[in-house]
């Protein structure tokens, strides 16, 4: 590890669909923020591929190259075609009619698998299989994912020895793999579901990266204003609190190593003090728009990411570049 003075700082990017476009934004405006040495970044789901693209570019030593990547990535993403524009309008108006009216349940093994093969062309494209074939721990990546037969939560990482436990554009993919909308994701004779139901984002793993701090890139809402009521209401509000609860206890980890750093029970020098910020979306969104690709949805998103970085940034007292 070399230390040049400047502040270590890990990102931890929170699955959201397309409101993880918002991500993309945040990551543009802190990469071009040269006070501070990303050493780690961790992703689940749409989390993930923001991740990994930003960790490409690190990896090459392009903060820039990073920055167009995700760029290209949500415009390649978005609906432009007129078959992909009737069919995201679709997805968008089933997920607001959920509870209102009975809608039929399609298993994804009944569709093509067109949504996951476009997804690999995008990062295949934009991230050689070179890029995978060694270990590489800093800057370190992490994508979470969990096995769907076993259970068992796995984050696989860029500095894994095993090339099985090492992070892929599959093992992207099965970070990515939304149990209504795509087919679980094979990763070496396992299959996996969406990093949602394991770790969202992987947190307490980027203490290998020996981080001064940890920022996370929050999609789900902790708090809301009012109670909801309304069933549409109701069904948002239960997904970001199940979206949230393995962020929250990755949290509280954190925070009681914090605790237990500071009273001095811990001398392993894996384990030290970690600064823990957050980095949000402050409009709410419903849950329907995270399957939304209209491109100036996605536009607004990323434009509000950067503003939402600058801002955090800013009172932070760091250089803001003109």
């Amino acid at each position: 590890m070399v230390d040049d003075g400047r502040v270590r700082v890990a990102l931890a990017c929170q699955g959201g669909g397309s409101h993880t476009a918002f991500t993309a934004g945040v990551l543009q405006r802190l990469l071009a923020e040269d006070r501070y040495d990303v050493v780690a970044l961790s992703g689940t789901s749409g989390g993930a591929l923001c991740a990994l693209l930003a960790w490409y570019g690190l990896t090459q030593g392009d903060p820039d190259l990073a920055s167009r990547l995700l760029e290209s990535l949500w415009a390649d993403l978005a609906a432009v075609e007129p078959w992909d524009v009737w069919f995201n309008q679709s997805l968008v108006t089933a997920g607001r009619l959920e509870g209102a009216v009975l809608l039929p349940a399609v298993s994804p093994y009944l569709m093509p698998t067109w949504g996951r093969d476009r997804i690999r062309r995008i990062l295949v494209d934009r991230v050689p299989t070179v890029a995978f074939a060694e270990p590489t721990s800093e800057p370190l990546l992490l994508v979470g994912a969990v096995d769907v037969r076993s259970g068992e939560f796995t984050s696989f990482s860029s500095a894994a020895a095993d090339p099985h436990d090492r992070v892929s554009v599959d093992a992207v993919l099965a970070s990515a793999a939304v149990p209504h909308l795509f087919r679980a994701m094979p990763v070496n004779d396992r299959l996996y579901w969406d990093g949602l139901f394991s770790q969202n984002p992987p947190v307490r793993d980027l203490f290998d990266a020996q981080p001064h701090e940890i920022w996370v890139i929050r999609i789900n809402p902790k708090g809301v204003c009012d109670e909801p009521k309304q069933w549409a209401d109701i069904v948002d509000r239960r997904n970001e609190l199940a979206g949230n609860l393995s962020l929250e206890q990755e949290l509280y980890f954190m925070r009681k190593i914090n605790e237990f750093v500071a009273a001095g029970h811990l001398k392993d020098t894996k384990y030290r003090h970690v600064r823990i910020e957050e980095i949000g979306i402050d409009h709410p969104l419903d849950l329907a728009s995270k399957l939304d690709r209209t491109p100036a949805f996605l536009e607004r998103l990323m434009a509000h990411g950067r503003a939402q970085a600058g801002r955090f940034l800013k009172q932070r007292g760091s250089k803001v570049p003109s």
